[in-house]
């Protein structure tokens, strides 16, 4: 059994698979992931707000910022994890395979961490494309696997801290003529210098069995100059979705900006949503509700009140959006009609599924921009963009701007 190890050990040596180049991959891969649990957590919270919370609505293309991050970061992610396991691949055939209870508990650490954020990783990119292949709920499991990596994350970087550290800046892996230090069989121990890719791999290879290697063909930094420009490709090819710049790479997202009805994409049409007949009914009206009653409006007495423009974008969380001009009638002058201007409001889709029914915060209901849209970049709003009204509101997920609207409900 250990000859086998010691076979794939022999293979895997390369002066690439060095503790330098997994520190730089694993702080890269720290940010990256810390940055993805803070954009994250944003749009978590935005769509289950504890209730206390409240958030802000300026700038107006805030969400438009965060998510993009959030899903541009994650995708730059996927091949730094790769590299990042293609380096420390040779530890995992060091025999005996577990050294102790601490060793037991390290490798099971390890293994929680690189399978939640294969899994995280995996279902964030399906996700993008609106596929699902599985029974489980998406945001929900894609929001625990992201507290299970950071906690995780966490406790290893404090195993391997002494490594790190070791190992932190490109001269730490120099010796005092500049030449390449090879580690020895241990965390973060320094062994004797070796001048070239040749030498480093003699010397991991040496201490395994005694005899000559081949010379890799892979440097450390083709590695890192490799993950980079993939990272750089992935990104550049896919964020024209919601980046105007990077339009016209936008070779692999599965959206692009202004193509659909009226210059936006859409996720979920009115056939989709089986709303075709009653969107399209003459006798549709909007209930307000408030603390002074009642009221109802048809979409004629909408477009008599004042009409507002807001320019906004709206921006979902598989990671597109687009600007957009708006106009329609402001929910706070709805609020005020029903005597409930600047409290928070129910809204209530007469499309069943579930955002249906979605909380509009006070701070969202009294924004001037916020708005009940009629009409989308100067034309009737589409049917398939929610017609015959739809909310929009400044920095808030597509998923909660709710189409074919049915009823206002202060509280």
């Amino acid at each position: 059994m250990r000859t086998a190890f010691d076979l794939v050990r022999r293979a895997a040596a390369s002066p690439a698979r060095h503790p330098r180049v997994a520190v730089v991959l694993g702080r890269l891969l720290g940010i990256g992931f810390l940055v993805c649990f803070g954009t994250g957590l944003y749009s978590h919270l935005l769509q289950d707000p504890l209730p206390w919370m409240t958030f802000p609505t300026r700038p107006s293309w805030l969400y438009r910022v965060t998510q993009g991050m959030h899903n541009a970061v994650g995708t730059a992610l996927i091949p730094l994890l790769l590299a990042k396991l293609w380096t420390v691949q040779p530890l995992l055939f060091q025999w005996p395979p577990v050294k102790g209870v601490r060793g037991f508990l390290e490798r099971a650490l390890i293994a929680l961490l690189v399978a939640a954020a294969l899994v995280e990783l995996a279902i964030g990119l399906m996700n993008t494309f609106q596929w699902y292949p599985w029974t489980f709920r998406f945001r929900q499991t894609h929001f625990a696997l992201a507290w299970a990596i950071i906690g995780a994350l966490a406790i290893h970087i404090g195993v391997k801290l002494p490594v790190i550290v070791r190992w932190w800046r490109r001269r730490d892996s120099l010796d005092a003529d500049g030449a390449l230090l090879v580690p020895r069989e241990g965390e973060g121990e320094l062994g004797r210098p070796r001048p070239t890719a040749r030498g480093l791999t003699g010397a991991i290879q040496r201490r395994l069995d005694g005899g000559p290697t081949p010379p890799s063909t892979v440097s450390r930094r083709a590695v890192l100059g490799a993950t980079g420009a993939a990272s750089a490709v992935l990104v550049a090819t896919t964020a024209g979705q919601t980046t105007p710049a990077l339009a016209p790479l936008n070779a692999f997202a599965p959206r692009r900006l202004r193509y659909g009805p009226q210059g936006l994409p859409v996720n979920r049409t009115a056939a989709e949503a089986r709303v075709r007949e009653s969107a399209q009914d003459p006798s549709w009206t909007l209930r307000v509700a408030g603390a002074d009653g009642e009221r109802v409006f048809s979409r004629a007495d909408l477009l008599a009140l004042p009409q507002h423009s807001s320019s906004l974008p709206i921006a979902c969380v598989e990671g597109w959006s687009t600007q957009a001009s708006w106009r329609g009638v402001r929910v706070a002058d709805l609020l005020e009609l029903v005597g409930s201007a600047g409290r928070e409001v129910v809204v209530r889709s007469f499309a069943a599924g579930a955002y249906s029914t979605v909380l509009l915060g006070p701070e969202f209901a009294r924004d001037p921009l916020t708005l009940v849209a009629l009409e989308l970049n100067g034309e009737t709003l589409h049917l398939d963009h929610g017609y015959p009204a739809r909310l929009i509101a400044p920095a808030r997920p597509g998923v909660l701007q709710t189409k074919w609207l049915a009823a206002l409900e202060a509280r």
